[in-house]
């Protein structure tokens, strides 16, 4: 018996056949959820890595198989996966001391540090301090240390979260191996699904958003290398404890709005906590400069030059992003800025696209 089309079917078998293609697109959807961040960030490698892997693939045709999507893939994990790997060592050294101190602050309290008596109205920080931290206990009354639970709870909840984003990174290399491996067949067969779904401007809004994605992602890397550069030397001159590490969380924490202001305002807490107020001061201005120039001047220029977004639209796209998507709105917010700004223009007649043809603005100049 021969097969329908999708014309010959009758209104009802047709409703019918798109309500199950719904609802088993939903159930996919639904069972891939899990791995949405794994899958978003493997999309945001393979489109940022991909002009690159395409010219070792035009050199090495006979490589694309394994060897050059395994290179791309290790390349990600060295450079991206890699520091956050030693920040994470680090914080586990320091953990067991943490832990200690805890402890005896709960059975001794916190004494007050000599550092207080250098600065304004030190009598009544002392006796604040005496009052609220200096008793056994006292620690305990506070917010983040009466909700945390046991030490063992404690490390348990770590241990668990930490385990949870080690699959989530292993996912998303394996994810993005793939992406690389078959990229030419994935990506023609997006094109001719967003031309059959949304016609000529489905693929020019594509094309937009991977530039967009590119682009943002130049802005995030270049930034947050500079950014840990500068603020590492700094903490080096002004002798913060561990520079390297806090100098590649400020880089990391870089691609956040506001993230770098706290890693470098941990490490003017800890010369304070030393008694070195001086440098604690040099550090929270060097570090101001050094973010307003790169969130105001450096990360807009190479964000919005490459897809043509005002500096107001990259901003609004960051921060949104990151509440709407998480970690990963970073990359799409201005991705879907970009899309969204394009289609605008088209539709008001300022650039020329599918949804401004030139020969239609041709016949109206004529008539």
């Amino acid at each position: 018996m021969p097969r329908k089309t999708i014309q010959q079917l009758s209104s009802e078998q047709r409703r019918a056949a798109l309500a199950a293609v719904i609802l088993l697109a939903c159930a996919g959807l639904w069972t891939l959820l899990p791995f949405f961040p794994a899958f978003g960030w493997a999309i945001v490698f393979a489109v940022s890595l991909w002009p690159y892997y395409a010219k070792l693939g035009e050199r090495w045709p006979q490589h694309r198989g394994i060897l050059l999507p395994g290179l791309a893939v290790f390349l990600t994990l060295l450079l991206f996966v890699a520091p956050l790997t030693m920040i994470a060592t680090a914080l586990a050294q320091d953990s067991a001391a943490l832990i200690a101190w805890e402890h005896q602050a709960a059975l001794q309290g916190v004494p007050a540090p000599a550092m207080l008596q250098n600065l304004p109205f030190s009598e009544q920080l002392t006796g604040w301090w005496q009052a609220n931290l200096a008793r056994p206990g006292a620690l305990s009354h506070l917010p983040i240390f009466a909700q945390q639970g046991s030490t063992f709870d404690l490390g348990g909840r770590f241990l668990g979260a930490v385990l949870h984003r080690v699959l989530l990174v292993v996912f998303m290399l394996l994810i993005l191996f793939f992406l690389l491996r078959g990229g030419e067949d994935i990506a023609q067969g997006l094109r001719r699904g967003s031309a059959r779904a949304f016609g000529p401007a489905g693929e020019t809004v594509g094309e937009q958003i991977v530039r967009a994605i590119r682009g943002t992602v130049n802005g995030l890397v270049v930034v947050g290398l500079g950014e840990g550069v500068l603020m590492g030397a700094a903490y080096y001159i002004a002798g913060v404890p561990h520079p390297a590490v806090l100098g590649l969380l400020t880089g990391l924490l870089s691609a956040i709005p506001l993230g770098a202001v706290i890693a470098y305002a941990i490490a003017a807490g800890l010369l304070v906590l030393q008694g070195a107020i001086g440098e604690a001061v040099g550090i929270a201005v060097f570090g101001s400069v050094v973010v307003f120039v790169a969130d105001h001047f450096i990360r807009p220029v190479l964000i919005g030059g490459t897809t043509r977004l005002p500096f107001l639209l990259v901003l609004l796209g960051i921060i949104g992003g990151i509440e709407a998507w998480g970690l990963v709105g970073i990359v799409l917010g201005p991705a879907l800025m970009a899309a969204l700004l394009l289609l605008w223009r088209e539709w008001i007649g300022t650039q020329p696209g599918p949804l401004n043809p030139p020969d239609t603005e041709a016949a109206e100049t004529g008539d």
